[in-house]
């Protein structure tokens, strides 16, 4: 049997402003309402609160944690997966998606971008990274302006 359902990787910052993680749950929330599954890094900041709109929603949240601990997962998260491999854990984030929304972020965020980006997965971003290439803009990140915007986005190039 193949697995239909959509699942959508959201990244972004263990730290974050008041605006980014309403904006995170705003997705989750979105995510859920349309049935997707969350995949997200599972730890505090963006994560967290992506998870608690999803979780809000009745959506299912799966979280892949850096270390070898389950319980250091998010209290939203409800498949904590353990990897035990710190940072590298960011290509299995999003390797384990069709789309990725990226709501802000660090250097963590800007390598699951990259990982994304070069598997040929679709990246929208909520204001995140912007490119340069040789000083050209590079329009890889699909920019949104709201949740719903950046849900529906993700939805469509899974589909297109």
């Amino acid at each position: 049997m193949i697995n239909k359902k959509v699942f959508i990787a959201v990244i972004g910052g263990a730290q974050a402003s008041k605006r980014e993680l309403k904006l995170a749950e705003e997705v989750g929330r979105e995510l859920a309402k349309r049935g997707a599954i969350l995949v997200c890094g599972g730890l505090g900041g963006v994560m967290e609160a992506v998870c608690r709109g999803a979780a809000s929603e009745g959506g299912v949240t799966i979280g892949i944690l850096p270390g070898e601990n389950r319980s250091s997962a998010n209290k939203y998260v409800q498949f904590p997966i353990v990897t035990g491999i710190g940072y590298a854990r960011n290509v299995t984030v999003v390797k384990s998606a069709q789309a990725v929304i990226a709501v802000d972020g660090n250097y963590g965020t800007l390598s699951e971008i990259g990982h994304a980006l070069q598997s040929a997965i679709p990246v929208i971003g909520l204001g995140t990274w912007s490119l340069l290439r040789n000083g050209n803009p590079d329009n890889s990140i699909i920019p949104a302006q709201t949740a719903v915007e950046a849900v529906e986005k993700a939805l469509e190039l899974i589909k297109g």
